[in-house]
């Protein structure tokens, strides 16, 4: 099956999906748990990702998935061939407490290589896609990402992890964000954030994250034009296109100085 015909298939499994998480808020028909002590699953979670699961087999049978609930184990982000990954519901305790910043995110990975991303807001009617060399779209339109070049006019999300042990060093970098750029945002969900960059809603974006999180907004962003990387090298044996630690996606001209930003802020040296 050729590229355009996976992100068709792909697409309409998002909007599926996206479906039975609006009808699952709509109709209050979900419980909430904790996985890892601290970080919020719902049964809607689940749900989702065992019905995007069942489509993907049934339309690409014995490709292999990586989802964030239902087959989370990483090594075979190592693994040559094709890698459907997944996030149901991205923006989990969005969706909890009613915020708008929800996303079904699934991308498509052949030998380590983004090949193709759909990430659909069910709450905002919006879908980001993208082909691997062809561009990225909302709605069926075009997308670039904004053109600013200095990081005093730039727009900056970021997110922080469920851990509140692991955010106080990330106080250090918020900080220097703040003191350097226009202003911060911090919406929930990192597909929806890296897909903002590709359209031009925000200038840029760092945080460090999961494969299901970035993978289909990373391609998104890539693709309208957005500079991807991350703030220190990719550890090896790890495809760099998988990697999420300290990752950076911005205008082409901000990129390298919000990595020094950051990693001055990372050294204690604080500018204003």
């Amino acid at each position: 099956m050729d590229l355009e015909a996976r992100l068709e298939q792909a697409v309409t499994i998002a909007r599926e999906a996206g479906k039975h998480v609006r009808r699952a808020r709509e109709e209050a028909s979900f419980d909430r748990d904790y996985k890892h002590g601290n970080e919020l699953v719902t049964d809607a979670d689940i749900a989702t990702d065992r019905y995007i699961s069942e489509q993907l087999e049934q339309q690409f049978p014995g490709e292999p998935r990586l989802t964030e609930e239902l087959s989370p184990g990483r090594q075979s982000l190592t693994d040559e061939g094709p890698l459907w990954i997944v996030d149901p519901i991205d923006g989990t305790v969005n969706f909890a407490h009613g915020h708008v910043h929800v996303a079904v995110s699934i991308a498509w990975v052949e030998d380590g290589r983004i090949r193709l991303g759909v990430v659909h807001a069910p709450f905002m009617n919006e879908t980001f896609t993208a082909i691997r060399g062809r561009g990225a779209w909302l709605n069926g339109s075009p997308i670039h990402c904004s053109e600013t070049t200095r990081l005093p006019e730039a727009l900056v999300a970021t997110g922080f992890p469920y851990d509140r042990d692991a955010r106080t060093p990330l106080m250090r970098r918020l900080h220097a964000v703040l003191l350097n750029c226009r202003d911060i945002r911090r919406n929930g969900a990192a597909a929806l954030d890296l897909c903002h960059v590709g359209c031009g809603r925000l200038d840029a974006y760092y945080e460090s994250s999961s494969p299901w999180d970035f993978a289909a907004g990373r391609l998104i962003a890539a693709e309208a034009g957005a500079r991807l990387g991350n703030v220190y090298p990719c550890p090896d044996g790890i495809p760099a296109e998988l990697y999420g630690e300290n990752l950076v996606a911005a205008s082409p001209a901000l990129h390298d100085p919000l990595c020094q930003l950051i990693e001055r802020a990372d050294n204690g040296r604080l500018e204003g």
